[in-house]
């Protein structure tokens, strides 16, 4: 087990990368036109299937890792360097590619359901949510570390449940610049992470350097 700050510090730092209210403006352009017990069901299956993969990505993410060779320390600085890719964009309030291509946007556009490809996956657990959840992981040991968590994931999955709710309201009452600065302010927050993962993962890979 850690200590409570460095679960905070975890669930802070997941919630930065998913950036559920980012999600808004998205949410409300895929779901246009859906009637309100259609749009309440993809709510839920949204954050039922972030809750799964991110479960997964916990409980197996370090054994995949292990499966075709790759320490964690280098998964450190390439998560970093991928978190790092994603705060830029955050920082300048636009979708990172390495979340959504324009491509992939489009497309999404077309598929009646919208719910699990692209809003679960890989809007809110994309590559650096994912990332994230398996380094975290690797700091602790032992059943309370992992169900300690397993809990945040479900409180970051009810916060998304809770946002995408209120996303009518919050498109009423709060304006597109208010959702880009706190969309700034996280990417603030990822590149700080970003930066504490490839540090770690570097001075593990260089003892020479610490």
């Amino acid at each position: 087990m850690l200590e409570v700050t460095e679960y905070i510090k975890i669930l802070i730092g997941l919630i930065a990368i998913v950036n559920p209210f980012g999600a808004v403006p998205l949410f409300i352009s895929l779901t246009a036109g859906a009637e309100s017990r259609e749009r309440h069901k993809i709510i839920n299956i949204v954050a039922i299937a972030v809750t799964v993969i991110l479960l997964v990505a916990l409980l197996i993410g370090e054994e995949l890792l292990q499966f075709f060779g790759i320490s964690i320390n280098s998964f450190r600085v390439a998560g970093g360097i991928l978190l790092l890719l994603m705060s830029v964009s955050m920082l300048n309030a636009k979708l990172s590619p390495t979340v959504q291509t324009k491509e992939e946007a489009e497309e999404s556009k077309e598929k009646e359901s919208i719910a699990v490809v692209p809003l679960a996956m890989p809007l809110l657990a994309g590559p650096g949510a994912i990332t994230t959840v398996i380094i975290d992981a690797h700091k602790g040991s032992g059943a309370g570390h992992y169900l300690t968590s397993a809990v945040l994931i479900l409180f970051l999955s009810l916060l998304i449940w809770m946002v995408l709710r209120l996303s009518p309201f919050i498109t009423r009452h709060i304006s597109a610049t208010g959702i880009n600065v706190f969309t700034r302010i996280m990417g603030l927050l990822l590149a700080a992470i970003a930066v504490e993962f490839m540090a770690n993962g570097l001075k593990s890979l260089f003892p020479g350097l610490s």
